[in-house]
């Protein structure tokens, strides 16, 4: 008899995020790859399906469900889960269809997955709306879900102390990587060149949101006294201007700053690659998505001192209070760097997406 394990991957239909988009991609392909001997997997999808270029081969089926991601939200997120039927089933996001079941006596099992804490730790930088649908999202969790897949234990921690006592006890420490097979394309100079970007700068990621850290970091490059140029990753639509109006409040010039928004993973390894250092003054409990990024192409990183970049970075990044970015950025940049480089290469090592699906396979058998 066979076990199929079906993947929610309503972000390679309807993406809300392209690292939650990558992660989902990534994370299936390597459980695919790793399934057990009479194991197979296949995926929970919204209308209309997936596309033929989603990026995973080898799905054993698909559950097409009638409803467009929107709706399909909206219906979960109140309990309502037609057309979904039992067994194993894994989100690799917070969107599941958590209902009431039997776990023991049905074999129906549902894990999610938690990136991010922002719904409690800034609820005043997200729309209201959002706020309050994570927030009852996670009491429904607390409820229904069989198990919580945090990235590190900093935030099993922090959730701990924003969450009830019950869905603590559900909470399993499963680390990310950066999106599979993430490493410098041959094309590098030409990705720079329709990017409009230089070819030396530091890289920051963020946006106006004051909890992304960007007045921090762009006051640590002036201290560190950088005058090249700074490229800022991930900036929102529309968020452009804030972002030049924070580094020029930092005393960096408007000319000297290229804000750029959500690029896909090899225009992203092209422009850390030429990156001289990744700085990022986030202090929030999410997954560091891009600081994971620049430790896969091996450059030097300088973050804020916080338990999730000690958990994740360790000795591989430069960490320091936010009022000794600058003096931190200034060694990276010098005496530290071929070091800090060497360190990042053979930390990013420890991060792949095939352990993450050893793990979570085992995690499933576990239940």
């Amino acid at each position: 008899m066979t076990v199929t394990l079906r993947v929610v991957l309503d972000q390679l239909v309807a993406p809300t995020s392209r690292d939650l988009a990558e992660a989902s991609v990534s994370l299936t392909q390597a459980l695919i790859d790793t399934a057990p001997r009479g194991c197979d997997v296949a995926s929970i999808v919204p209308a209309p399906g997936l596309p033929d270029d989603a990026g995973v081969t080898g799905l054993s089926a698909e559950t097409r469900l009638p409803m467009r991601r929107r709706e399909l939200a909206a219906s979960w997120q109140l309990g309502v889960a037609p057309g979904v039927g039992k067994g194993l089933i894994h989100s690799p996001t917070a969107l599941a269809p958590l209902v009431r079941h039997d776990r023991v006596n049905e074999t129906h099992q549902i894990v999610v997955t938690l990136w991010d804490l922002r719904a409690w730790e800034t609820p005043e930088e997200l729309p209201r709306a959002e706020a309050l649908a994570a927030r009852a999202l996670l009491s429904r969790v607390a409820k229904h879900a069989d198990a919580v897949v945090v990235p590190t234990h900093a935030m099993a921690a922090r959730l701990g102390e924003v969450a009830k006592s019950k869905l603590v006890a559900k909470v399993r420490v499963i680390g990310g990587a950066p999106a599979a097979g993430m490493r410098v394309p041959s094309d590098v100079v030409g990705r720079l060149r329709a990017l409009e970007l230089p070819t030396s700068f530091l890289a920051l990621a963020g946006g106006r949101a004051p909890s992304d850290g960007l007045a921090d970091a762009f006051a640590a490059v002036t201290a560190a006294g950088w005058a090249g140029d700074v490229v800022v990753l991930d900036v929102p639509e529309g968020e452009e201007p804030a972002v030049l109006e924070i580094a020029v409040a930092a005393g960096v010039s408007e000319e000297r700053v290229h804000a750029r928004g959500s690029l896909d993973q090899w225009d992203r390894a092209a422009v850390l690659s030429h990156a001289a250092a990744f700085l990022t003054g986030c202090a929030r409990t999410d997954w560091p998505w891009r600081a994971v990024d620049a430790l896969a192409v091996g450059i030097p990183i300088v973050a804020v001192d916080t338990p999730v970049h000690r958990e994740v970075l360790a000795d591989a990044a430069a960490l320091a209070p936010t009022d000794a970015l600058g003096g931190a950025l200034e060694k990276a940049l010098g005496e530290d760097g071929a070091r800090l480089r060497v360190l990042a290469g053979d930390r990013a090592k420890g991060f792949a997406w095939a352990a993450c699906a050893d793990r979570i396979w085992a995690l499933h058998a576990e239940l």
